[in-house]
């Protein structure tokens, strides 16, 4: 049956397409989903047919290793490409890699198929290099073909941003192959000679899985059709002698290829004494490796072995490994740690941290940080305090739960105290950074404090300039502006020499600038941002794209927020760092909102509502606040919880924003459950340190709500509004595009035919609440003929989902993809992304699957009417 590829027509054309268009130099990325055995390897084994003569195919495959190897699926294209290529591979060097990637696939002579198999197991330097891939393929003689199994996409997975990347590029091919039909597996059940089985009882029992069918109808006793896929593999491998099977367990241990001179070192008599386990189509031999025929047979085979026969093998592969000149750290870490050889991986853990962190492999690095530092090592102190700081740095950057960074960085101070005071300082201002990111400013402040304090003594001025910068951070988060910009003027003075300090300081001063209103705020922030990107320094980079994304928010230019935001979403994705990531995520969704694009909002922040308290609050009120708007539920909900989220953080910014949305939920109808004396605390935090959007924005929605009466006496729209200036109001937010707060301010006019203008707007933008505020006041005012508008689409199911979602939900049922969605419901594929997700949310769903059943349970799909439905 080898070769035979049924059912998939549709699927092959889709392929000779994107083979096609490489060929005439316009690239492609196919993405091929689907589960394990599906039948995602035949197809990229058949492009290879497809290609005219001058092209290629090359092939890389994600290993499934404790700790996946650094760029290791391009790895395997060594040899195969150029020699520029193909040392920077060698060397883990991912920024040389990018740029001869370009090169090797700009060949317009040799248009190529570059398939990455299995890349839900990717490390994040090969992620990158895929970014890179992905945003210049439409310009490249390229089918970027890359598979994966859609049920191992958990909600953090680092594959969605790069699914999220490709969905906005220009030629995208989205393949997910179907189980056989019952017809199909009638068919191969013929060609296999195996009469006496029956077809349909194959097709229940490995419900048309294309891999599971062919293990069944090759199983040894075919009178009993074997009940799970590991019974299929082991009546395969009952037909083995001891020897046989002895070197296929050896073989098993290494996922998922073992080259040639691994063979030759694992089994002594080598491939030869393979061939009967071959013959039974287990494996897979060629000249240069031997793999299994498919990821679940070898791991069928391992689940078999006992454990003692299990940890021999690994050790025959970690001694096979020790004696390669160049030794693959990555491999070594797995399959040290699968034999308990705690030597291996004390001694390449770090080894491997280091690899990882110089790719930009940083969920890596600190997986191999982890693995060495369980082991409770016995070093010398300032060595092991390396480790658990460098751990935090990299949990930091990835944004790994708080409390296991915290406590990481908190074991480094212990271990410096007493030692090098140039290191402890160092140790404190981390400490006092990640303290800030974990919600605990007192333990920021305190740790700021004796950072400044040591540095002081040590008369290293670029050490202390940091240590003042930090502490300028914190003052300038905290509303304490004067002092602010005098700690980061005096670390300017010293540290400009470093562009790190440079930057950092410079940010800071702007923050508090802009505070105060100074015209010379925005100018150095750009500042702050082309130190940053000039010395390659991410963290600094990025947080100045926040920062600068959320003034020309506030100042109601959407346009250049809008091309900051692009910039930075791209240089965050380049720089894999997560936690400003999330954070860039939010000033997207800040956007957003003030734009009133309310289905962008919630799939922009979703990454950081699981994040750190700081980020994680942003996301709750911009959610919430949306949602609200909306009338959808659970909006009060987030709101009352990014509250409690904010005061413990005692942080101005984030206590104003979060009372404004509740007084805006109060003002709608809401029970916020919060007090209003405490928002009226935080509009008195709000006028005395406060941004002019900050005082007007809490201001005005207190004033409606009736808890003030002195407006906010600042040049803003809100402020214009709370003093009776609707139409100035109005006119500043119609031409920034502010389309809410364009109809919010018409529905103030006194004038009836603006306030049936407002409704207008409000019915058409979705925004339920508001707009029935409008209708009651016409009403009252004794308007005949008032607009009925749409029925509210929250009422029409339990979930709040809009009626365009739950056209969604029905098409998810028929098993559509997003791009045929797109399609049927001539939306782009973008749009429909943010739709998907959308429902995800609200059903609480982690997969389209269980919205699906979700949906069901709720009423909002019927059975009978969708009768697609079972077919998931």
């Amino acid at each position: 049956m080898d070769g035979v590829i049924l059912e998939r027509e549709g699927e092959l054309a889709a392929l000779a397409g994107a083979a096609r268009d490489a060929a005439r130099g316009a690239g492609t990325v196919v993405l091929i989903s689907g589960e394990a055995g599906i039948g995602k390897s035949s197809l990229v084994e058949a492009m290879g047919g497809m290609l005219p003569a001058r092209g290629r195919l090359l092939v890389g495959y994600c290993d499934d290793l404790s700790t996946p190897q650094v760029l290791g699926p391009l790895r395997d294209l060594i040899g195969s490409v150029g020699t520029r290529l193909s040392r920077a591979l060698e060397q883990g060097d991912r920024s040389e890699a990018l740029k001869a990637m370009r090169a090797e696939f700009g060949q317009a002579k040799r248009p190529a198929v570059l398939a990455v198999e299995d890349v839900h197991w990717a490390d994040e330097a090969t992620l990158d290099v895929l970014r890179h891939l992905v945003r210049r393929a439409a310009r490249l003689p390229l089918a970027l073909v890359l598979t994966y199994r859609d049920d191992e996409l958990g909600g953090g997975h680092p594959l969605r941003g790069l699914l999220g990347l490709i969905s906005n590029a220009e030629r995208v091919r989205r393949l997910r192959p179907a189980r056989l039909s019952v017809a199909a597996v009638r068919r191969l059940t013929t060609a296999s000679g195996s009469n006496d089985v029956d077809a349909a009882e194959v097709h229940a029992v490995t419900s048309g899985n294309p891999y599971f069918v062919a293990e069944v109808l090759a199983a040894g006793n075919v009178n009993t059709v074997p009940q799970t896929i590991a019974d299929a593999v082991q009546a395969r491998l009952a037909h083995l002698d001891a020897a046989t099977l002895e070197a296929l367990e050896r073989l098993a241990v290494v996922p998922p290829v073992a080259p040639h001179w691994l063979v030759e070192a694992l089994v002594p008599a080598g491939s030869a004494a393979l061939s009967a386990a071959e013959r039974h189509g287990l494996i897979a031999v060629t000249p240069g490796r031997v793999s299994f025929r498919h990821e679940l047979a070898r791991r069928a085979v391992v689940d078999a072995m006992t454990s003692a026969r299990r940890m021999a093998a690994n050790r025959g592969a970690l001694a096979a490994l020790l004696t390669r000149p160049e030794i693959e750290v990555s491999r070594v870490m797995h399959h040290a740690r699968q034999c308990g050889d705690t030597d291996a991986i004390l001694t390449y853990g770090p080894v491997a941290a280091r690899e990882a962190i110089e790719a930009g492999a940083h969920r890596e690095a600190a997986a191999h940080l982890r693995q060495v530092l369980e082991l409770r090592p016995i070093l010398d102190p300032p060595d092991e305090a390396v480790l658990w700081q460098t751990l935090a740095i990299e949990n930091y950057t990835i944004d790994a739960p708080p409390g296991e960074t915290l406590a990481a960085q908190r074991r480094a101070v212990a271990l410096r105290r007493g030692g090098d005071a140039r290191a402890l300082g160092t140790s404190l201002s981390w400490l006092s950074r990640i303290s800030w990111w974990a919600g605990d400013p007192d333990a920021a402040g305190a740790a700021a404090d004796e950072a400044i304090t040591v540095q002081s003594c040590v008369g290293d001025d670029g050490l202390l300039a940091m240590a003042l910068s930090n502490q300028a951070q914190l003052y300038a988060l905290a509303g304490r502006d004067a002092e602010a910009v005098t700690m980061a003027r005096r670390a300017i003075a010293l540290g400009g020499d470093s562009p790190a300090t440079l930057s950092h300081a410079l940010n800071n001063l702007a923050l508090a600038l802009y505070r105060r209103d100074d015209p010379s705020a925005t100018a150095t922030m750009r500042e702050s941002l082309r130190v940053a990107l000039a010395a390659n320094e991410p963290e600094h980079a990025c947080r100045a794209y926040v920062n600068l994304i959320g003034c020309e928010v506030e100042a109601m230019r959407p346009g250049d927020a809008g091309r900051y935001a692009a910039e930075a979403m791209a240089f965050a994705e380049r720089a894999e760092f997560a936690m400003f990531a999330a954070y860039l995520h939010c000033a997207l969704g800040q956007l957003r909102l003030a734009t009133a694009d309310w289905d962008g909002v919630l799939p922009a922040v979703r990454q950081a509502l699981d994040g750190a308290p700081p980020v994680r609050c942003a996301a709750l009120i911009l959610a919430g606040r949306a949602r609200l708007r909306r009338g959808e539920a659970g909006a009060v909900e987030m709101l009352r919880e990014a509250w409690r989220v904010a005061v413990p953080l005692r942080e101005r910014q984030r206590i104003t924003a979060a009372a404004a949305a509740l007084a805006e939920a109060a003002v709608l109808g809401g029970d916020t459950g919060v007090p209003a004396g405490e928002l009226i605390e935080a509009y008195e935090l709000a006028r005395g340190c406060g941004k002019p959007v900050e005082q007007a924005d809490l201001g005005y929605w207190l004033g409606r709500a009736g808890h003030v009466a002195d407006p906010p006496r600042v040049d803003h729209p809100y402020a214009l509004l709370a003093a009776g200036r609707w139409r100035e109001a109005a006119e500043i937010w119609r031409t920034a595009g502010c389309r809410y707060e364009h109809a919010l301010a018409l529905a103030d006019s006194p004038e009836t035919g603006d306030q049936l203008a407002a409704l207008a707007r409000l019915d058409a933008l979705g925004v339920g609440p508001l707009a029935r505020l409008v209708r009651a006041r016409l009403k009252r005012s004794g308007v005949a003929r008032i607009p009925r508008g749409p029925v509210p689409a929250t009422r029409v199911n339990p979930a709040g989902l809009t009626e365009r979602q739950a056209q969604v939900v029905r098409l998810l049922a028929q098993g559509l993809t997003n791009a045929e969605i797109a399609d049927r419901l001539v939306l782009s594929v973008r749009t429909v992304d943010s739709h998907v997700a959308a429902v995800l949310e609200k059903l609480d769903s982690g997969t389209r699957r269980q919205a699906v059943a979700r949906a069901t349970e709720l009423g909002i799909l019927d059975p009978r009417q969708d009768r697609n439905l079972t077919s998931l």
